[in-house]
């Protein structure tokens, strides 16, 4: 499976004069023409492979979208540690919910997913003009999976800025540029491209379809929007996106694995829990790089890293956050880093501040603007590998099997059948206690109980504001998707969900107005497009 892994990785733009030739044992003519080339099913990873790089650099380029869902949420924090991660502000503006149409995380958004956007067009327009020359059955398959491949980047976008541009051609005139369209016809948009392509879509999963977007990965994506459209657009679809994830278990053809941490491991492009990942390699995909921003550079020697991580770490969890996980829950020791660093020779790492005292990760806290060298625990969810480059090869999961059994009894408990949703959400939690099974049980009246994360206001590491979470409506499942779904890009999404997001105080952050649920559209786009209108607040 590695091998399908690498030609997503490392596939280029094919460009319009075909010059190119996919057996390098073969003689090369610059002057290949379209007619004198007949792609086959084999040959499309590699003609559609620009809709998919763009995902790496969307997902953990520099303030990507892994940074802007989770450093503006109650479970990971960016600190100024001792002589580092200020930056100018940057990461506590996210933190306090202060950005501006400047914050380079959510300009950084715009621009990769629109460059995405762009990769799509650019492909279903060769296609549809026969420059690409494909018989019926592989057009339809290739033009599909490019539509689904848009409508993700489109959803990602609708779900961060709201009234965004639906851009969908190619060939466009000089000077062009595009209206904005609301949130509603956004989610009608992507979601008829969704429903018009899963006709066409592989139900095959097999190295083939990794990292591709077959009809489950495509339900999944709809089942996603389903859940959320209630925000969206103002009418829930609960019905709609349990019918989804109905399908896809009904499938059988992905399930949860054994051990929660398999799902995070290295070579992860093996598991049968991955409906659709983000694939990266330390050589030909890079620039998964949380090793190097959540600990300090004295840790190397843990791991054997190449290179060292920066500084003294940035991210890390937040203590209120940790606090909710119960002790004899394995997802706490799989997802977060604490305690003692040791190196692989059996030395103890001492503090870079005196080169005395054993370094020791503390759930603990000062606040965001002062956080010293062992405050917080690491992230450590996707697995460091031994001796690593400076880019992990961790594929990053975007929706997992965990995933939609989640969704399902998330729309369950909304819709008043709150013991059908505790029984899904009991099958999860299992392997989290498999040496305390009784604790995986959960009833229909837990799920109904508020949240166990105590909210309110951070000074010097002290809760001096209290506001607790019994007053979160359904918290109890809120929590369930925090512990489940820690560090994987969408504690935002969720939290705006559960109408937590605005509301309520954690670490340094005050709630700071109801507008904050959408990011402001850049002012550069704004400058170059006077058909865009800023949201609200901004």
């Amino acid at each position: 499976m590695k091998s399908i892994k690498y030609i997503i990785l490392t596939v280029a733009v094919l460009i319009i004069t075909m010059s190119s030739c996919t057996d390098l044992s073969e003689e090369v003519f610059s002057d290949l023409t379209a007619e004198q080339f007949t792609p086959e099913a084999k040959d499309l990873p590699s003609l559609m492979g620009p809709a998919y790089s763009t995902l790496r650099d969307v997902y953990h380029g520099w303030h990507g979208y892994f940074d802007t869902m989770e450093e503006c949420s109650d479970e990971v924090a960016t600190c100024s540690r001792p002589r580092g991660w200020y930056d100018g502000g940057v990461y506590q503006r996210m933190h306090e919910h202060t950005w501006t149409s400047l914050q380079s995380h959510t300009n950084g958004l715009w621009d990769r997913c629109y460059m995405g956007i762009t990769n799509c067009n650019r492909a279903i327009y060769q296609i549809e003009e026969g420059i690409i020359p494909l018989n019926e059955e592989l057009s339809n398959s290739a033009l599909s999976e490019l539509k689904v491949a848009r409508a993700f980047y489109l959803y990602i976008l609708c779900d961060a800025f709201g009234n965004i541009p639906v851009t969908t051609m190619y060939d466009i005139e000089e000077g062009y540029l595009p209206e904005q369209n609301t949130r509603t016809e956004v989610f009608d948009f992507i979601v008829s491209q969704i429903n018009e392509s899963l006709i066409y879509l592989s139900e095959e999963v097999s190295p083939v379809t990794y990292a591709r977007w077959n009809k489950w990965a495509a339900k999944a994506l709809l089942a996603k929007m389903y859940l959320n459209a209630e925000v969206y657009t103002g009418n829930a679809k609960w019905a709609e996106c349990i019918s989804e994830c109905n399908d896809i278990i009904a499938s059988d053809a992905y399930q949860l694995e054994n051990n929660f941490s398999d799902c995070f491991i290295t070579e992860n492009q093996n598991s049968c829990e991955l409906i659709f990942t983000v694939p990266f390699d330390e050589i030909y995909g890079m620039n998964f790089r949380t090793h190097l921003k959540t600990l300090p550079s004295s840790t190397q020697s843990v791991w054997n890293f190449k290179a060292p991580p920066w500084g003294y770490g940035g991210s890390c969890g937040i203590p209120q956050f940790i606090d909710t996980y119960d002790p004899d829950d394995t997802r706490l020791e799989d997802s977060w880093i604490s305690g003692y660093m040791i190196s692989t020779s059996g030395d103890t790492i001492r503090s870079m501040l005196d080169n005395v005292t054993p370094l020791q990760f503390k759930n603990e806290l000062r606040g965001i603007f002062e956080a010293g060298e062992m405050e917080g625990y690491r992230l450590g969810k996707f697995e460091f590998k031994m001796g690593a480059d400076a880019h992990l090869s961790n594929d990053v999961p975007v929706f997992r099997y965990g995933d939609i059994l989640m969704m399902k009894a998330e729309c369950l408990l909304r819709t008043g059948l709150a013991d059908d949703a505790a029984a899904l959400v009991t099958q999860v939690r299992e392997r989290a206690f498999k040496d305390n099974p009784s604790k995986a049980v959960v009833t229909g009246e837990d799920l109904m109980q508020g949240s166990s994360y105590n909210y309110g206001y951070v000074e010097e590491g002290v809760l001096v504001e209290i506001e607790g979470g019994e007053d979160v409506l359904f918290g109890r499942f809120l929590d369930e998707l925090g512990w489940e779904f820690a560090q994987e890009a969408r504690r935002r999404q969720d939290m705006i969900r559960f109408e937590v997001f605005t509301t309520k105080s954690w670490l340094s952050h005050r709630p700071n107005g109801d507008h904050r649920s959408l990011f402001p559209i850049p002012e550069d786009e704004l400058n170059k497009n006077p058909n865009l209108t800023q949201n609200p607040g901004y």
